[in-house]
């Protein structure tokens, strides 16, 4: 792993063909207690992409998309799926409206599978970047590490596409 790590942002800008994100717990509730206790209050979902909760994702991946970079997100998850998970596909919907592609993979038909430890972006099939939870889903220190390390780049690449081959499009995924 390299020292410096760059940003999300800077990452994803400098992407030239691909963006791709494995997304492999069951709740990320440290993250967006918002608008996740909103959804556990109300059952609501703000999904309007022009919205301010939405305004600095959307700007970014509209961009993106934009310039021909595919974007596509897997999620393993159990099933089951935890309240955090019904939360997650119900945002989805904006989440392809701004360019995503998005699958999901119910975690028994991952057994078989070849994963890294951590959730993982990787840009162009050249650079990772680990995203690091403690285990209440809450952001860990580092938050994230950065590798070119090619070894790495193919077992994220890998993983990555064989999540995605097992993987359940969206709109064909029910919680």
């Amino acid at each position: 792993m390299t020292s410096s790590v760059p940003s999300f942002a800077e990452l994803l800008q400098d992407a030239q063909r691909s963006a791709v994100h494995l997304e492999m717990r069951d709740t990320y509730a440290g993250q967006d207690s918002g608008g996740f206790d909103e959804y556990l209050r109300s059952g609501h979902v703000n999904t309007d992409t022009s919205s301010a909760h939405w305004s600095r994702w959307g700007e970014m991946v509209r961009e993106v998309a934009g310039r021909g970079v595919v974007l596509r997100r897997a999620r393993i998850v159990s099933e089951p799926v935890t309240d955090y998970i019904r939360y997650e596909h119900a945002l989805t919907a904006a989440n392809i409206e701004l360019g995503e592609q998005v699958r999901w993979l119910p975690r028994r038909l991952a057994s078989e599978l070849a994963l890294p430890g951590n959730d993982f972006w990787l840009f162009d099939d050249e650079k990772v970047l680990f995203n690091h939870f403690t285990g209440d889903g809450a952001w860990a220190e580092p938050r994230l590490t950065h590798t070119e390390d090619p070894a790495v780049v193919k077992l994220c690449a890998s993983a990555f596409e064989a999540v995605w081959e097992r993987g359940v499009p969206h709109e064909r995924y029910t919680v």
